[in-house]
């Protein structure tokens, strides 16, 4: 069996082998087993020249082609949607907030809140920052308090 066949069927088994990975890198390898088969068959050189043909090659690929291309591919982070996207926002109390309740505006809408801390209060026009929501309550605490819990959490 000629030499650029065996190149040829590598790289068709390493490619094939990558439709199971999804990891980009037999890929690469596939790269190089196909320029040493190509090479094998337009030079007919040494085995020694197919091997290190393919060794560059796919040296390149995987360190040139394959960060690029695996960042091309990899999806976007999806935006918080919803009430997880309210979580460290700030909003401003609209009517006294203690255990008992109260109502503060946050992104344009009125909603009924708690503090976090049961003996906290906060009054009328304070600027709070939401730390949770639980069901359609906002749990508020002091100005720049989601952010620090958010920082931590990371």
């Amino acid at each position: 069996m000629p030499a650029a066949l065996i190149w040829l069927i590598a790289a068709l088994l390493l490619a094939g082998a990558e439709a199971l990975t999804g990891d980009m890198f037999l890929l690469m390898l596939a790269g190089g087993a196909l320029a040493a088969a190509v090479s094998r068959q337009l030079l007919d050189l040494s085995p020694w020249v197919d091997g290190a043909v393919f060794l560059v090659v796919s040296v390149l690929l995987v360190t040139l082609v394959r960060p690029t291309l695996r960042r091309r591919l990899q999806p976007a982070a999806l935006p918080e949607v919803g009430i997880e996207a309210l979580a460290g926002r700030s909003a401003i109390v609209l009517e006294p907030v203690s255990r008992h309740g109260g109502q503060i505006k946050l992104a344009g809408e009125v909603w009924s809140a708690r503090p976090m801390v049961e003996h906290d209060v906060y009054g009328q026009g304070e600027e709070v920052s939401v730390i949770a929501i639980d069901g359609a309550t906002a749990i508020v605490g002091p100005t720049g308090f989601g952010n620090s819990i958010e920082g931590s959490a990371t």
